[in-house]
C-alpha cells in the first residue's frame, strides 16, 4: 500500500475516534523560556538535558576522584575504566602513540557528553535524547568539523586543502571530477553525515517508545474488550526488548560519534601520508 493512501487511512481513522499515531512534531516540547518567538527559539527542555549532562559528568567524575586509592571504590573503577577506555581505545589506537594524548580530553568530553545525553532518552520523566533533534547534532558535528579542519591548516598550511582534496596515483585527466567530489565528500558531506547519523537513530527508537505507549495506551484505556486489552498488553511486553535496544544503539551511537572525530583529527594530523 502506497504512502499516501496509508496517510488518508490515518486521517480517517483519527477523524472517526481512531487510533492517531504519534508524529514528529510532538517530539518538540514547548520552550520553557521562550524567546524571540518570531524565530521559534527559546530554552526548551533540549537545552536543560544538555546542560543537565555537563552537570552530572562533572558530579561522577569528581565524586569519583575525590578519595583516591590503589583498590578503587566501585565508582572510582567505573570512573577510570571510563576514562581508560577513551584513552586506549579512541585516542591511543586511533591517533597513535605520538599524537594521542593532547586529544584524550576532547575525545573524552565528546563520548560522555553525547552518552549522557542519549541515555536520557531511556530515563522516565526525563524521556528524552537531546540528539534525537537536528539542532544539537548539527552544533556538535559543527565544533569538530572546526577543529579538525583548522587543525589540518594548523599543522600542513594551505598545502592541507590539496592533501585533503587532490588523491594520489590518479591521472591528471581525472582530477577535474575527483577533486570537486573530494571537497564535497571531506568538507560537506562528512560533517552532514557525522550528525545525521546519531540524529537518526536517536529520533528513529523515541518514536517507537513514543508509537508503543500511545498504541498500548489507547488499546487498554480507550477500547473496549478483552481483546484489545490483551493486545495492548503484549505491546507493552513487546516494548521492553525493544527498550534495551534503543539502550544499546545509545551507548554505541555515542562511541560511534566519538570513534569518527578521533578519525577525523587523525586525518588531519597525516594527511600528508595519505
Amino acid at each position: 500500500m502506497r504512502g499516501p493512501a496509508l496517510s488518508s487511512l490515518a486521517l480517517r481513522a483519527a477523524e472517526e475516534g481512531g487510533f492517531q499515531p504519534p508524529t514528529i512534531s510532538e517530539t518538540h516540547l514547548p520552550e520553557i523560556f521562550p524567546w524571540m518567538a518570531e524565530w521559534g527559539t527559546g530554552f526548551g527542555k533540549n537545552m536543560l538535558m544538555a546542560l543537565l549532562a555537563v552537570l552530572l559528568i562533572i558530579a561522577l567524575f569528581s565524586f569519583a576522584i575525590r578519595k583516591q586509592a590503589l583498590v578503587p571504590s566501585r565508582t572510582q573503577w567505573i570512573a577510570e575504566s571510563g576514562y581508560a577506555f577513551v584513552r586506549n581505545t579512541l585516542g591511543r589506537d586511533i591517533l597513535g602513540e605520538k599524537h594521542f594524548r593532547p586529544w584524550v580530553p576532547l575525545l573524552f568530553t565528546v563520548f560522555f557528553f553525547v552518552l549522557f545525553n542519549n541515555i536520557f532518552g531511556a530515563i522516565p520523566f526525563l524521556q528524552l535524547p537531546t540528539f534525537s533533534h537536528a539542532g544539537p547534532a548539527y552544533a556538535m558535528a559543527g565544533m569538530i568539523w572546526l577543529t579538525w579542519v583548522v587543525l589540518g591548516f594548523r599543522m600542513h598550511g594551505a598545502k592541507y586543502l590539496k592533501l585533503v582534496t587532490v588523491p594520489s596515483g590518479v591521472p591528471k585527466y581525472l582530477l577535474p571530477l575527483l577533486v570537486p567530489l573530494e571537497f564535497l565528500s571531506n568538507f560537506i558531506i562528512r560533517p552532514v553525515t557525522h550528525s545525521l547519523r546519531l540524529m537518526a537513530v536517536m529520533l528513529a527508537g523515541h518514536i517507537i517508545v513514543m508509537l508503543a505507549g500511545s498504541a498500548a495506551e489507547y488499546l487498554i484505556v480507550q477500547q473496549e474488550g478483552i481483546a484489545n486489552t490483551g493486545l495492548g498488553v503484549l505491546i507493552l511486553l513487546g516494548s521492553i526488548p525493544l527498550y534495551f535496544l534503543e539502550l544499546v544503539m545509545m551507548v554505541l551511537q555515542a562511541f560511534v560519534f566519538a570513534l569518527l572525530t578521533a578519525i577525523y583529527i587523525q586525518g588531519s594530523i597525516e594527511a600528508e601520508a595519505h
